[in-house]
């Protein structure tokens, strides 16, 4: 499909367009016999907007490129937002009579990486793709996220007024252009009627830059520096309270204002994917018009990427059902009543052992609400190691030295640029500076479905410190299968908006958000808790020091202690779904 620049104030040009298509077959034919410029160059040229005037044309090329783009139907447009910038935008209109819904994607990426406009038009869309600020041809200067809510409104109620546009308008996107389209709803466009949301979070603090306060050092420098920024060179650690700004952008703390009904598709390990299911749970209970009640979500096992590691999940667990995404916009956008009403708002993925082909799990489960019925069972922490169902009767503590100078190496998990998935954290986990607790071999499968906390009590003799946990899956050979992991910077143990010191060895009570999965721990499998104070570079190292320092020759040892105690009793949360009859079948 070729693509033809448009200059001038005015981006709609159908009427333009079709009063030279009548003519194009003849001088398709003239121009055949004249020298004519080639792909690339017919791709840069720019025409004028005195050429789209009836009359005669300066040259047979100009003719023919009216004609291509009459057939084509494509614009390619600077589109100017509300403070004047304007956006690199292509249009893609199907052949026949307008007007058509519109589906727009918004992206950091380049145009091509989105070019699918014949899948669209093909099926009745116009296509609009749209580079945001700073990117490539389009002005200003690169942000993030924060811009695309203003900018996000601009485009798609620009894309209403049109003529080619019903003024339907649905947002598709995966990663960055799904947060695009996130931002957008979160804008209160009002033509934006639907939405396709593919591992993006509606949380940039807690989802993308600082879960538990703690900075995602290398997924957020090494993307930002993709995106033309240098990593910052203030001294570190980079703290930041959930302030003004990550409360304006957080979609969490707008739900009731949100009218937009979303599918939102996540994996297990991705890098957003507590995002994809915070927004389905509020959007559902929660949204405005036709949010509420109108959510789809699809969670499988992937990760932003190809998973590494030994375990290796069948290839139907990676299903993302792509091709609802038509089906949601006709129903959404054109009114077709094609029964995705009536099917069942959640689809997830049971991941299990893929080593043991009886072993329950790795299979597709529906659902009428997520999170599904379960029982939040306690797994308390004990001494020698130990995960018991009941609590220590007796006061005990474990104590570790974390070292900000010699941190544990990042091994799988949500990453970005890592290797991800479920690891074999025995490359890690037997350092001294881990805190290593396991349950005996199950004597019978336990299916947990949901999301999963850590509650802790913890103390430490620096000034400010780290504490993580991993949810391990132990198979009967002692792989040590990830399944997820997160942390919490202890300076934010009454909450993420302040900051709070901390006295030296005193003891606080920290509940650590360590997203949700959905697993069968086999039985002869042990389930595993791994605490720590660091896993980087996932994880920004923290310092142990109040403030940052210029150089990590500055960070301190840090002696950090979990406690246990009748009524300090360290323990993790797992939403319980099915103890499975551990009697053999007969």
């Amino acid at each position: 499909m070729s693509r033809i620049s448009v200059c001038g104030r005015s981006p709609d040009l159908r009427d333009g367009l079709r009063t030279v298509s009548t003519g194009c077959v003849l001088l398709l034919q003239t121009a055949a016999k004249q020298p004519m410029a080639s792909g690339e160059a017919m791709r840069d040229l720019e025409i004028p907007r005195q050429v789209w005037r009836p009359g005669p044309a300066g040259s047979v090329l100009s003719f023919l490129l009216l004609c291509v783009a009459a057939s084509a139907q494509t614009m390619n447009l600077m589109v100017p937002m509300r403070d004047g910038v304007k956006l690199h935008t292509l249009v893609y209109l199907p052949e026949g009579q307008g007007p058509w819904p519109v589906v727009l994607t918004r992206t950091p990426y380049e145009l091509a990486r989105s070019a699918d406009a014949r899948q669209y038009t093909g099926n009745g869309y116009a296509r609009v793709l749209q580079n945001v600020r700073g990117q490539f041809k389009s002005e200003g200067k690169y942000g993030s996220f924060p811009d695309d809510i203003n900018d996000g409104y601009d485009t798609v109620e620009w894309a209403a007024k049109q003529t080619w546009s019903t003024g339907k308008i649905g947002m598709i996107g995966g990663s960055a252009p799904g947060i695009a389209a996130n931002m957008a709803a979160l804008s209160g466009a009002p033509h934006l009627a639907a939405a396709v949301v593919t591992v993006a979070t509606g949380s940039g603090y807690r989802h993308a830059q600082y879960p538990g306060g703690i900075f995602l050092k290398q997924m957020n420098e090494l993307w930002m520096k993709g995106r033309g920024i240098e990593p910052s060179a203030a001294p570190r650690p980079l703290f930041r309270t959930y302030d003004e700004e990550a409360r304006r952008t957080d979609m969490r703390n707008s739900y009731s204002k949100i009218a937009v009904p979303t599918i939102n598709i996540g994996g297990w390990y991705d890098i957003f994917g507590q995002g994809n299911i915070d927004n389905f749970v509020g959007l559902q209970s929660q949204g405005a018009g036709n949010a509420k009640g109108h959510q789809r979500l699809v969670m499988g096992a992937f990760g932003h990427g190809e998973l590494s590691g030994e375990i290796t999940y069948p290839k139907e667990a990676s299903d993302r059902h792509g091709q609802d995404a038509f089906r949601w916009f006709d129903y959404w956008l054109k009114g077709i009543d094609n029964g995705i009403a009536k099917e069942a708002p959640v689809r997830y993925y049971l991941m299990g052992d893929t080593r043991d082909k009886s072993a329950p799990g790795n299979e597709w489960r529906s659902s009428a609400t997520w999170p599904v019925k379960s029982t939040a069972t306690p797994y308390y922490l004990h001494g020698g190691g130990k995960i018991l169902l009941t609590a220590p009767t007796a006061a005990e503590k474990d104590t570790f030295a974390y070292d900000p100078r010699n941190p544990i190496p990042t091994v799988g998990g949500n990453n970005l640029n890592l290797p991800k998935g479920p690891m074999d954290q025995r490359k890690v986990s037997a350092r001294p500076d881990v805190l290593k607790y396991e349950t005996a071999p199950l004597s019978a499968a336990v299916e947990v479905a949901g999301q999963i906390f850590a509650e802790l009590f913890v103390s430490t003799d620096a000034e400010d410190t780290d504490f993580l946990v991993k949810l391990v899956d132990v198979y009967p050979d002692g792989y040590e299968a990830l399944l997820v992991d997160q942390g919490i910077r202890l300076r934010y143990h009454q909450g993420l908006e302040k900051e709070s010191r901390v006295e030296k060895n005193k003891t606080y009570a920290v509940k650590v958000d360590l997203w949700s999965t959905a697993v069968v721990f086999n039985k002869g499998h042990k389930i595993a808790v791994h605490i720590s104070s660091s896993n980087a570079p996932r994880f920004e190292p923290h310092s142990n020091t109040w403030n940052p320092v210029k150089s990590y020759d500055q960070a301190v040892i840090a002696n950090n202690t979990v406690h246990r105690a009748p009524r300090q009793a360290s323990r993790i949360l797992l939403p319980v779904t099915k103890i499975y009859d551990s009697r053999p079948s007969n």
